[in-house]
């Protein structure tokens, strides 16, 4: 898995000499999922409205770009700026709202919210696996421990988790943008998104 690039630019490749001689294996790959933003803009959008377009593709370009990275995880995602909306918040349908809050555009939100909209807090799954408080899957619960020791857990509660759940900006860094991810993948494989959604958006009131 290619590391992420600083400032998410890609770097120049390294030219690897082959001798002419030396054909090239072939090798079948299977394209791994990924995951797809858009932005649903207004029509005609004010200067706030362009500004806050500014700051969410800001956001949720790195946002994609450690999932991509870091996951093979798929989904496309609708963004839109919705005044209304005290901070931020993400459906299982794949919507993401950003309200007119700019402290909430960046990049620990963005990432935060596509988690919701794979599954975290909004899916049967998450229900059935975090509903008791910890999350009892076994690869995610596995991964943590190989982050934070033998007897670290993943607390649940109000559709969040913790650790690394990005709950709040003072917990982002970019080791904790990556192992939140590399959670969010392991809960997948412990079967968050099996059942259908229990509910239809997780809501970001407290944060």
């Amino acid at each position: 898995m290619a590391a992420l690039a600083a400032a998410l630019l890609t770097a120049p490749g390294v030219a690897q000499a082959v001798p002419q001689t030396a054909a090239p294996a072939i090798q079948e790959r299977v394209a791994a999922a990924s995951i797809t933003w858009s932005l649903e803009p207004a029509s005609n959008p004010t200067q706030d409205r362009q500004s806050a377009y500014d700051l969410i593709t800001r956001a949720m370009n790195p946002a994609v770009a450690h999932y991509n990275n870091l996951s093979d995880l798929g989904k496309t995602i609708t963004v839109r700026y919705d005044p209304g909306v005290p901070t931020a918040d993400g459906d299982i349908n794949g919507t993401i709202r950003f309200g007119s809050n700019r402290s909430y555009m960046t990049e620990r939100t963005a990432l935060h919210e596509i988690a919701h909209t794979i599954g975290v807090g909004t899916s049967a799954g998450w229900s059935r696996l975090g509903g008791s408080g910890t999350w009892t899957g076994a690869q995610a619960t596995a991964l943590v421990r190989q982050f934070d020791g033998s007897s670290a857990k993943i607390s649940t509660g109000g559709g969040h988790f913790w650790p690394y759940g990005l709950n709040y900006e003072n917990e982002f860094s970019n080791t904790a943008a990556d192992r939140h991810v590399q959670i969010v993948a392991a809960m997948v494989r412990d079967g968050l998104c099996a059942e259908r959604p229990v509910s239809g958006a997780c809501a970001y009131p407290c944060h």
